[in-house]
């Protein structure tokens, strides 16, 4: 029997892919907020013993599902809501396809008046601010974007990749705590977000529980929150934060919801949700245009484009996972029936990750941080279970593939 290797992270030790999805039991299934990137095995994808992930059979649920019933559902709630005060309901987005979407189609369809939100990204592509611009003017949508101290956001950020190896979590914390802060402050208790995050990766319950869970959003104790690896005090006390300016990143305290019947939903609950055509729709409607050149790591061309960030997130998920950026946009089309396993399976051989080197210097530059380091960073935190370095190369241990160092 041969000796397990170690896990990081908590991840399970056996590597298992479901065969349907090319996902693995490494997946995140959440993402802990204001803590530490250390996950419990039970927070990692669920892949059955016939290697049959929750997200493939969710999916084969979703296509039984009624939507017809489900949207009369969706009016019924509209109505709860509509003509209460000076706008209907709040759209967070930064104009992304399905932000562009959400918003548009309730405002035109169902006749609300949204109120979008914006937490911007850490730096944005040219394309991404085009797309953020379009989207507003092409659906006369009033917004408000988030003011935020941006020395702070790049400090956060840069322990974030330090400590965590995780670029995107700084952004994260913000994004998910600025729309329920505006919803609170503009007395609009109607929150829509999109597609539900945790149709791909929670277990089926998850899908089943009630829509309006806000746990993500709140905190009870200031002192237990943890921002990019470093607790708020120390945050405070060693690199002399202000707290005001650490505010924009905390969620709302419980206390601040009394009385205030905040209520998170998903438009994706209640209308069928396809990723390709919340893009055709973005495209038509809003004024959307892809990226005008294939995203590194991937073969797309419209998912997460708006940060330059967004590529070496993808990135980092690859080496503390084992799963980049293909395999997320491959398990997405094999749910929706647009890809079958083998073309999957050559995706994920082609492009899965390929290195983001066309942001990866500015990035650095902006961060301070030396190149050198930010790969040592990556070799530290490539888990032993997951990578072996062979001729000084470092190779994955199993692949989707099954053609991984160890799979023979």
């Amino acid at each position: 029997m041969k000796n397990k290797k170690k896990a990081y992270f908590g991840l399970p030790s056996k590597v298992i892919f479901c065969k349907k999805t090319l996902i693995s039991n490494q997946f995140p299934s959440s993402t802990p907020e204001f803590k530490h990137n250390i996950r419990s095995k039970k927070e990692t994808v669920y892949i059955d013993k016939n290697f049959i992930s929750d997200p493939w059979k969710y999916s084969r649920l979703k296509k039984k599902i009624d939507f017809k019933k489900r949207e009369k559902k969706l009016l019924r709630l509209l109505d709860k809501h509509r003509g209460k005060g000076e706008y209907d309901c709040l759209v967070p987005g930064s104009g992304g396809k399905d932000s562009c979407f959400a918003a548009h189609i309730l405002k035109y369809k169902y006749g609300m008046n949204p109120l979008t939100v914006t937490w911007p990204p850490n730096m944005y592509t040219d394309y991404g601010f085009k797309n953020f611009k379009n989207w507003l003017k092409s659906g006369n949508f009033e917004n408000i974007s988030a003011k935020r101290d941006e020395g702070t956001m790049k400090l956060l950020t840069k322990l974030s990749i330090e400590n965590l190896l995780h670029p995107f979590q700084t952004f994260i914390l913000g994004q998910k705590a600025f729309a329920p802060k505006i919803a609170k402050k503009m007395n609009i208790p109607l929150v829509f977000y999109g597609e539900n995050e945790a149709e791909h990766h929670n277990p089926i319950s998850d899908n089943l529980r009630s829509l309006r869970d806000k746990s993500y959003h709140l905190y009870k104790n200031f002192s237990d929150l943890i921002l990019g690896g470093v607790k708020v005090s120390e945050l405070i006390r060693d690199y002399k934060v202000k707290i005001k300016n650490l505010k924009p990143f905390l969620p709302l305290n419980v206390s601040e919801l009394d009385n205030f019947n905040l209520e998170v939903h998903y438009l994706g609950y209640y209308i069928k949700w396809v990723p390709q055509e919340t893009f055709y729709y973005a495209a038509e409607n809003c004024g959307f245009k892809p990226r005008p050149f294939r995203t590194e790591g991937t073969y797309s061309k419209y998912n997460s484009i708006d940060d330059k960030i967004d590529d070496l997130h993808y990135y980092t998920t690859y080496i503390k996972f084992g799963l980049g950026r293909a395999t997320y946009d491959v398990s997405q089309e094999l749910r929706n029936d647009h890809l079958n396993v083998d073309e999957g399976k050559k995706l994920i051989k082609k492009y899965d990750g390929e290195f983001p080197s066309h942001y990866f210097s500015e990035l650095m530059k902006y961060y301070k941080i030396r190149e050198g380091e930010f790969f040592k960073l990556c070799d530290r935190f490539r888990s032993p279970h997951l990578w072996k370095k062979i001729n000084n190369n470092w190779k994955l241990r199993h692949t989707a593939s099954n053609d991984g160092t160890d799979d023979h």
